[in-house]
């Protein structure tokens, strides 16, 4: 048997943070490895205790998750933990805004108890989730922001396979969906998946699908 996901929860909120916690840990691939109610905190715990995955609010006394996440996630940080930020507050600005700091992916608080443990394993798995509530409305309104347009950019590298395969994952979809649509193999799906952002030097989802918006390949 593999190793559980090591999960980190932070909130400010001990009510949520024991609601989540014990979804956590009632999965048998999970486990919970510490509790915080603070940003500086999550940072410490973090750097302690080495979870796969934290679950970040935004909104915390001390230093914020978004800044907590930066600190966790950040470019250059050397070594990066898997971030999955969880806010009551649907907001463009806070999404962008963890995205930007290296966050994995974001999910609403109201979301349902499965689509939360599907996140967490999507994140710890090194992929990347967007609530399907935010994600397109966030990345059309944000692409230029997040990564800048640049003059000399040169023709896609893709093949035609390719794009329709980055064309779905900007949709929203799951390599699941992705594979019926296309009549084609989970496994396919993965591989399709790896080159694209092989060739398009990217670190995950996230970014093949602001890749799709900020050079028009989907409207």
């Amino acid at each position: 048997m593999s190793a559980p996901v090591r999960v980190l929860v932070c909130d400010d909120q001990a009510l949520i943070r024991t609601g989540l916690s014990t979804i956590i840990d009632a999965q048998p691939d999970m486990a919970v490895a510490g509790e915080c109610g603070d940003g500086r905190t999550a940072v410490e715990l973090a750097g302690r205790l080495r979870p796969d995955v934290v679950v970040m609010d935004v909104r915390m006394p001390v230093l914020d998750g978004i800044e907590a996440t930066r600190q966790l996630a950040g470019a250059g940080v050397r070594h990066p933990v898997k971030v999955l930020v969880v806010t009551t507050f649907n907001l463009d600005e806070y999404v962008y805004e963890a995205l930007r700091a290296g966050a994995s992916g974001f999910l609403l608080k109201d979301a349902p108890p499965d689509r939360l443990l599907h996140g967490i394993r999507t994140v710890a798995t090194g992929a990347a989730l967007l609530d399907p509530d935010v994600t397109r409305r966030l990345v059309g309104h944000y692409a230029a922001r997040i990564r800048p347009a640049r003059d000399d950019t040169p023709d896609t590298p893709l093949t035609p396979r390719e794009l329709e395969v980055l064309r779905l994952i900007a949709d929203g979809r799951s390599n699941s969906e992705i594979a019926a649509a296309l009549v084609i193999s989970h496994e396919t799906v993965k591989t399709f998946v790896s080159r694209i952002l092989t060739k398009l030097g990217l670190r995950d989802r996230v970014q093949a699908v602001v890749y799709a918006y900020r050079h028009g390949l989907v409207s």
